[in-house]
C-alpha cells in the first residue's frame, strides 16, 4: 500500500491536475449544453472517465518529451522527471497507457466522439509539443485547437454530430488560450529564454503580446456569449456571463494601459476563473 501511495504522489503532478480539471470541465459543459445530465448520467460518467484519461495521458506524454527543457527552467526543474524521481521509460509507458485507455473508451462510446478526443491528443502531443513548440511561438495556435477539442467532443457526444454551436464553443477556448498562456509566459519569460523555447513576449515584445491578449479576450467573450445565447441560456445567466466577461476585458485593457507584474498575474489568475465559471454557467 505504501508503494502504491508513493507512486501516486509521484505521478499526480505529471497530469497537471488544475489544467486537466479545467479542460475536463469544458468537456462536461459541452455535453450538458446538449443533454440533461440527470437523464444521461451513465454517458456523462463515461465522458468524464475517457476525457480524464486522454487529457492526463497527453499531459504525461508532454512532460516526458519536455523533460530536457523542464530541467533548464527554475519553475519546472523540480518536477518528477527533471528531478530524477521517476524514470523516463516508466513515464512514457504511463502516458501511452492513459492515452490508449482514454481514446479507446471514447471510441467505444461513439466513433465521432472518439475521433475528436484522439484529434485533441494528436494536436497537443505531436503537432504542438513535438513538432512546433521549440520552433515557433505560433505553436500556441495548435495548442489552442487541442484545448478546444474536449468541449467540442462533449457536445458531439450529446448530439451525435458536429454543429456550429460546438465549433463556436471550441473557438471560445481557442481565443481564451492566448490570455491564459501569454500572461503566464510574460511572467516566466526568462525561464523560457533559458530553455530556448520561443514565446510571443520574447519574439514580438511585451506591448504586442498585451495587444494580442486584449483582442483574444474580446473574441473569447463574444464567442462564448453567442454560444451560451444560442443554447437557450436564460437572461439571468447571460447577465452573469456578461459581468465575468467585463472583468476579463477590463483586466486585459489595464494590462495595456498600465502594465505591471501584478496586473499581468491578476489577469492570468482571472482568466482561469473566468473560463471555469463560464463552464459552470453552461452546465447549469
Amino acid at each position: 500500500m505504501e508503494t502504491i501511495t508513493a507512486k501516486f504522489r509521484l505521478y499526480w503532478p505529471l497530469i497537471k491536475s488544475p489544467q486537466t480539471g479545467l479542460l475536463l470541465s469544458t468537456g462536461m459543459a459541452g455535453f450538458m449544453s446538449a443533454r440533461c445530465p440527470i437523464l444521461h448520467w451513465p454517458t456523462l460518467l463515461g465522458l468524464t472517465i475517457s476525457l480524464f484519461l486522454a487529457i492526463s495521458g497527453s499531459t504525461v506524454l508532454n512532460m516526458w518529451y519536455d523533460r530536457d527543457i523542464d530541467a533548464k527552467m527554475r519553475r519546472t526543474s523540480k518536477r518528477p522527471l527533471p528531478a530524477g524521481s521517476v524514470s523516463p521509460n516508466e513515464i512514457l509507458r504511463l502516458g501511452l497507457l492513459l492515452s490508449l485507455l482514454g481514446v479507446g473508451l471514447a471510441v467505444a462510446m461513439n466513433a465521432l466522439y472518439g475521433l475528436i478526443v484522439f484529434a485533441g491528443l494528436f494536436f497537443d502531443v505531436v503537432i504542438y509539443t513535438i513538432w512546433l513548440k521549440r520552433k515557433t511561438c505560433w505553436s500556441i495556435i495548435w495548442g489552442g485547437i487541442s484545448g478546444g477539442m474536449p468541449i467540442l467532443a462533449g457536445r458531439v457526444l450529446g448530439l451525435g454530430h458536429i454543429d456550429w454551436i460546438g465549433i463556436l464553443l471550441s473557438l471560445a477556448i481557442l481565443f481564451w488560450i492566448p490570455t491564459h498562456i501569454m500572461t503566464f509566459s510574460m511572467r516566466y519569460v526568462d525561464d523560457y529564454k533559458a530553455a530556448g523555447v520561443p514565446i510571443f513576449p520574447s519574439t514580438y515584445g511585451f506591448p504586442a503580446t498585451r495587444a494580442i491578449i486584449a483582442i483574444a479576450s474580446v473574441l473569447a467573450a463574444l464567442a462564448i456569449g453567442l454560444a451560451a445565447f444560442s443554447t437557450g441560456t436564460t437572461l439571468g445567466y447571460l447577465r452573469l456571463m456578461s459581468v465575468l466577461s467585463s472583468g476579463l476585458l477590463m483586466l486585459a485593457i489595464a494590462s495595456m494601459v498600465k502594465p505591471s507584474e501584478r496586473v499581468n498575474f491578476g489577469l492570468f489568475k482571472y482568466a482561469s476563473l473566468y473560463m471555469l465559471s463560464a463552464m459552470l454557467l453552461l452546465m447549469v
